[in-house]
């Protein structure tokens, strides 16, 4: 098992301890989100959607100045978020939200996916992919997939696209790539991962359990079952951390210290250093899961989002010199 802090790259960004905003806001997110009861997953998925859902009606505030575009053609849905002044046309970020696949929206990331418009100076796509129970596995990946054919259909050459997702988004963004593959598929610029959701077995036992803000280990297996019903967890698409991960695009890891998911992180990677790629692994202190959510209230978000918008603009910029 890798240790903490083995591969952390672009230390300039990563704080030596959480701020005290950060330690504030994660109190109230433990006492908004652990200790809801778990008994009753429907219940958990109707809170999950009202919860994190509260933030879409005001989304509107992250997008002053950009300019956001409704998508709807055929199995491709989602949201186009840009700059009114757009500098880089060629380059896209594609966005896939977490919630566990069972919940949230490209409305409720716009935190994120606005922010990261605004630092890219550049076009994001925020997918909106289809949720279980009632489109379970793998009806997110294959609307991920459509999506990219999409880009690609439309003239938007590989090397110009980056893919990015934030929990079960992270773990979508690594299944995309292997599906991408396995279709023989020009592969993006690059991927990143936000404290990303990649073992969907529920049989690790995580470290962070007490530490975590948000989840408990038995959580993992309940929301897997709600995504892959009757497919087996273990394959590569659901649990992207067993996958063969040789040949895929340069990787940025986010995860913090504190959350249950870091470890999902650390194995990730493990993983991609045994198959040959060099990962850039990144640990912020002592934070709640997918933090940058909270930009404009914490200081971290905004490291962590600048960090992300550097790691896209160097890669996506050797890979169009490579194209070229």
């Amino acid at each position: 098992m890798a240790e903490i802090g083995v591969a952390e790259q672009a230390l300039q960004f990563v704080p030596a301890r959480p701020s005290l905003r950060a330690r504030a806001l994660t109190r109230v997110v433990r006492l908004v989100v652990k200790h809801w009861p778990r008994n009753d997953m429907a219940a958990v998925v109707r809170r999950s959607r009202r919860v994190f859902g509260l933030g879409a009606p005001l989304s509107f505030l992250h997008t002053a100045g950009l300019k956001v575009e409704q998508v709807q053609e055929g199995s491709v849905r989602g949201e186009w978020l840009a700059p009114a002044q757009l500098e880089h046309n060629a380059s896209v970020l594609l966005y896939l939200h977490g919630g566990g696949y069972v919940s949230c929206s490209p409305q409720s990331h716009r935190a994120i996916t606005a922010s990261l418009a605004r630092l890219l100076k550049g076009r994001v796509f925020a997918l909106d992919y289809r949720l279980a129970p009632e489109s379970p596995f793998p009806a997110a990946v294959d609307d991920a997939a459509a999506v990219y054919r999409w880009f690609l259909n439309n003239g938007i050459e590989s090397e110009n696209i980056a893919v990015a997702g934030d929990s079960a988004g992270g773990g979508l963004t690594l299944a995309l790539l292997l599906r991408l593959r396995r279709m023989g598929l020009p592969l993006p610029a690059c991927a990143v991962c936000l404290s990303p959701w990649v073992d969907l077995t529920g049989k690790y036992d995580y470290r962070n359990r007490q530490t975590c803000a948000m989840f408990t280990g038995n959580e993992v297996g309940a929301f897997a079952a709600l995504y892959l019903q009757s497919a087996p967890a273990e394959s590569e698409e659901a649990s992207p951390l067993f996958a063969d991960l040789r040949g895929l695009p340069p990787l940025l890891i986010q995860a913090s210290s504190t959350e249950l998911l870091l470890d999902d992180a650390l194995r990730l990677q493990e993983r991609a250093v045994q198959c040959g790629m060099e990962p850039h692994l990144s640990i912020y202190p002592g934070l709640p899961h997918v933090w940058p959510m909270f930009v404009g209230l914490i200081p971290e978000a905004g490291l962590a989002l600048r960090e992300i918008a550097k790691f896209v603009r160097e890669t996506q910029r050797q890979s169009q010199l490579q194209g070229a």
